[in-house]
C-alpha cells in the first residue's frame, strides 16, 4: 500500500520546469555570489558532521591508510606503459608528498622487489615554484627510448590540462625557446609520431558541443601550432576526436579516433603517406589498441553488437599495414553467457584477457598459431593462466618478452602485484599491507530478482558470524559499461564494517559485468531497469533480514543513481550519499561535458524527455514527502559533471523544507578531492554521516 500511495503522489505532483528554475543562477561556477553560497553552505553543514564523535579518529586513520609507505608502487607512471626494457615508472603520493612525485627505478631492481627510485618531477616543489595548484595528469612518452615525455598538468584536478615536454635524461622541462613542445590548458589529446612530430587535438582551438577537441593536427617541432597541418576536423555535434599511437620504429602505428557519440565512432588509421585509411570495424565497436604479437601490427577491439557472424562481447582483431587497406576483422575470443571481457593487454607474444565470470576474475592468454581460417591469417589458441580464486584482477603492464604485471585483490585481501612470464602461474612481486583482519569478515554473493525477472548479483560484506539485520552502507553505479568488481575495502567501508555494520556492492544493469547486453539493458528509455535493479537489491536485503537501515551511495552517474533512489523510494532508503552527481536531466546536456552522454541517457530537447522526466531527480523533488536527510558533495573544479547539479539539488531540497548536508570542495576535479589529505577528510565526513543518520 505504501508503494501505491507514493506512486500516486509522483503522478499528481507538479514538477519543477527548467524554464521556471529558481536556482539556475547556481550554474555560474565561479561567480562571487555563487561561491559565497558555497562557502555559506560548507560553513553551515560541515561543523555538524565534524562534531560527530569519532570524526578526528576516522580522519586520522583514513590518512594513515592512504599515505602508508608500504603501499604498492605500481608500474603505472607513464603511457604507453609504466614498464620499459630497462625502467619502471611510478607516480607516488604520501604524507611528505601531498601532490606527489613522478619517479623511475631500474627495472632489474624493481623486479627483484627492491626498487631504487629516482625523482623526476616533484609536484609539491612545482607548486611552490609556480604558485599553481597543479595536479598530475600523466606522462605520454615516446617508445622505445622513453627519453622524451609530454606531461599533463591540471590546475585543481580539472579534466583540462596543459602539456609540457620533459627530458628524462636531463630531468627537466624543455623550454619552448629550445624547441620544446607546449600546449596551454584545454581538454586535449596528444600522441607522439616521432621525436619531432606530435598529433595534437585541443579544445582551445575548436571545441565540440561536448567541450572536446574537433581537430587533430600534425605538429612539427620548432613551428607554431597554428601552422600545424590539420589531418581531420569533425562536426560540432560529434563528441570528440583524439589521436593515439602504438608500437615503435617501423611498427609504430597512429590512429585518429572520431567519437560520434559516447558509444559510436570511426577509427582513422594514419598511413605512411599522411592519408587516412578507414578501419573495417563497425561504428559501435570499442577500439582498444594496436599491438604486434606476431605477424605484424594488429588492431584489437571489443564488439558491442553482433558483426559478420561474430557475437557481441567478442574480442576481434585485424592487420594494420603501414599503408593500404586494413585487413579483415577476425575473431580472437568470445566469452560465454555468464562472462564478460573486463580488460585486455598485449605483450610481444600474446594477448591477455581479464575475464569476468559471474563477476569473478579469470585470466586468459591468446597466442597465434599457423593454420587459421585462411592461409594468410593464423588462428588463435586459448590458454588459461591460473590466478587466486574469488579475486578481482586488473592488468597493469606487459612487455615485449611476454611478461605480464597484474593486480589481484579481493574484498578482504589487500592488493598483490603479480608477475607472470610466458603464461606461467603468476608470482607475487609485492603485497599491500592489510589494514584489517580479513579472517573476521565474511563475503557472500547473492542474487536479487528485479522487477522484470532479471537476476541481479550483489556482494554482502559483514562481520563473520553476525546475526540478524545490520545497518547497511550500499554502493553501486550502473552505467557506462563500468563493472564493479571486488576491491579491498576503502577506509570508510573498512571502518564501517569493523564497527559491526554491513557493506553491500550491487552489480546493477548499465554496468559491464555481463558484457554489452548488461549495459544496453539500461540505455536510454531502459534506464529505469538500472534503478529497478537497485531497488530490488535493497528490498532483498530487508526481506531476507540482512539489512535494518540502508544508506545508498554513488558518485557521478552513481550520484544520479543515489538521487533517483531517494526521490523514487524514500520508503526504502534511510540515507543517501550523493557524490559529484548529475541531477538536472533537463539541462545536463547543456552543462560542461554533458552533451557527450546523450547516447547513454537521451536528448531531453526531444521526445526522450518523456522517459527522462520520469526519473530526473531535480524535477522529482516533492513537498510533503519525508525524504532521508541527504548528503550532497561535489567539487567547484569539476569540469566534467557540473557542480550546479549538486548545488541546485541542495537548494531545491532546502526550499521545500527538506533537511540536507552539503560539501563542496573548491579543488578536486571530478574526483572531488585533489590529494590524499582531502580524501581522508571526505572519508571521515562519510562515516560521520552514516553514524549520524543510520542510528
Amino acid at each position: 500500500m505504501k508503494k501505491i500511495a507514493f506512486a500516486a503522489l509522483l503522478v499528481a505532483a507538479s514538477p519543477v520546469l527548467a524554464a521556471e528554475d529558481p536556482h539556475l543562477w547556481l550554474e555560474d561556477v565561479t561567480g562571487a555570489k555563487q561561491l559565497e553560497w558555497v562557502r555559506a553552505h560548507n560553513a553551515k553543514y560541515l561543523p555538524e558532521l565534524e562534531s560527530v564523535p569519532g570524526f578526528a579518529e576516522w580522519q586520522a586513520k583514513a590518512e594513515t591508510i592512504l599515505t602508508d609507505p608500504r603501499r604498492i608502487a605500481y608500474p603505472t607512471g607513464a603511457s604507453p606503459s609504466g614498464v620499459t626494457a630497462t625502467q619502471v615508472f611510478n607516480f607516488w603520493r604520501d604524507k611528505d608528498h601531498v601532490r606527489g612525485i613522478w619517479r623511475v627505478s631500474p627495472r632489474a631492481a624493481f623486479d627483484a622487489g627492491r626498487p631504487e627510485w629516482s625523482t623526476l618531477i616533484d609536484m609539491d616543489a612545482l607548486e611552490a615554484a609556480e604558485k599553481k595548484n597543479f595536479q598530475w595528469h600523466g606522462a605520454t612518452c615516446l617508445p622505445p627510448e622513453f627519453q622524451r615525455c609530454l606531461i599533463g598538468l591540471s590546475v585543481g584536478g580539472k579534466d583540462a590540462d596543459e602539456l609540457r615536454e620533459f627530458d628524462l635524461v636531463a630531468k627537466r622541462f624543455v623550454p619552448v625557446s629550445e624547441g620544446g613542445f607546449f600546449s596551454p590548458e584545454a581538454k586535449q589529446g596528444v600522441a607522439w609520431v616521432d621525436r619531432d612530430h606530435l598529433l595534437l587535438g585541443t579544445a582551445a582551438e575548436l571545441a565540440s558541443s561536448s567541450g572536446y577537441a574537433r581537430t587533430v593536427r600534425l605538429w612539427t617541432r620548432g613551428t607554431p601550432f597554428s601552422a600545424a597541418k590539420p589531418l581531420l576536423t569533425i562536426g560540432e555535434a560529434d563528441m570528440a576526436v583524439n589521436p593515439a599511437a602504438f608500437g615503435s620504429g617501423a611498427g609504430r602505428r597512429a590512429v585518429l579516433i572520431q567519437a560520434l557519440t559516447f558509444w559510436t565512432g570511426k577509427v582513422h588509421h594514419l598511413a605512411a603517406d599522411g592519408s587516412l585509411v578507414a578501419s573495417p570495424l563497425p561504428d559501435d565497436a570499442d577500439f582498444r589498441f594496436i599491438a604486434d604479437v606476431g605477424g605484424g601490427p594488429r588492431a584489437f577491439a571489443l564488439l558491442r553488437t553482433d558483426f559478420q557472424g561474430i557475437p557481441a562481447g567478442s574480442l576481434v582483431a585485424y592487420k594494420v599495414p603501414a599503408s593500404g587497406p586494413m585487413g579483415p576483422v577476425m575473431p580472437v575470443f568470445s566469452p560465454g553467457p555468464t562472462q564478460a571481457i573486463d580488460d585486455i593487454d598485449a605483450s610481444g607474444k600474446a594477448v591477455y584477457i581479464s575475464l569476468l565470470d559471474d563477476v569473478a576474475a579469470k585470466l586468459v592468454r591468446m597466442t597465434l598459431e599457423e593454420g587459421g581460417p585462411s592461409p594468410d591469417e593464423p588462428g588463435w589458441v586459448q590458454g588459461v593462466v591460473p590466478i587466486p580464486a574469488n579475486s578481482a584482477m586488473k592488468l597493469v603492464a606487459a612487455d615485449a618478452d611476454d611478461t605480464l604485471y597484474s593486480d589481484v585483490v579481493s574484498f578482504t585481501e589487500p592488493s598483490r602485484l603479480m608477475v607472470s612470464k610466458g603464461g606461467a602461474a603468476p608470482t607475487v612481486l609485492a603485497s599491500a599491507p592489510a589494514f584489517f583482519d580479513g579472517s573476521k569478515i565474511e563475503v557472500t554473493q547473492r542474487f536479487a530478482t528485479s522487477k522484470d525477472g532479471t537476476k541481479v548479483p550483489y556482494f554482502v560484506i559483514r562481520p563473520k558470524g553476525a546475526k540478524g539485520p545490520l545497518k547497511t552502507y550500499y554502493w553501486s553505479y550502473g552505467g557506462f559499461e563500468i563493472s564493479l568488481t571486488p576491491a579491498y575495502l576503502q577506509p570508510e567501508a573498512q571502518m564501517w564494517v569493523e564497527a559491526g555494520n554491513q557493506y553491500v556492492v550491487a552489480n546493477i544493469r548499465g554496468g559491464g559485468e555481463y558484457g554489452p547486453r548488461w549495459h544496453q539493458a539500461a540505455l536510454l528509455e531502459k534506464r529505469q531497469n538500472s534503478y529497478d535493479d537497485l531497488h530490488a537489491v535493497a528490498e532483498d536485503l530487508k526481506k531476507t533480514g540482512l539489512a535494518s537501515k540502508i544508506a545508498v551511495h554513488g558518485r557521478s552517474n552513481g550520484g544520479l543513481m543515489s538521487s533517483v533512489a531517494y526521490t523514487q523510494r524514500p520508503d526504502l532508503y534511510d540515507a543517501a550519499l550523493v557524490g559529484v552527481p548529475l541531477a538536472d536531466m533537463k539541462r545536463y546536456h547543456l552543462l560542461l561535458a554533458g552533451a557527450s552522454w546523450m547516447a547513454e541517457y537521451g536528448n531531453p530537447d526531444t521526445s526522450d524527455w518523456d522517459f527522462i522526466k520520469l526519473y530526473s531527480p531535480y524535477q522529482n523533488i516533492r513537498k510533503g514527502v519525508k525524504y532521508p536527510r541527504v548528503f550532497f558533495y561535489t567539487s567547484t573544479k569539476d569540469d566534467r559533471v557540473h557542480p550546479g547539479h549538486a548545488r541546485k539539488m541542495a537548494a531545491e531540497m532546502e526550499a521545500q523544507g527538506h533537511p540536507i548536508y552539503y560539501y563542496e570542495n573548491i579543488d578536486g576535479g571530478h574526483a572531488g578531492v585533489a590529494n590524499l589529505k582531502e580524501a581522508a577528510y571526505r572519508y571521515a565526513l562519510m562515516l560521520a554521516y552514516l553514524n549520524r543518520e543510520l542510528k
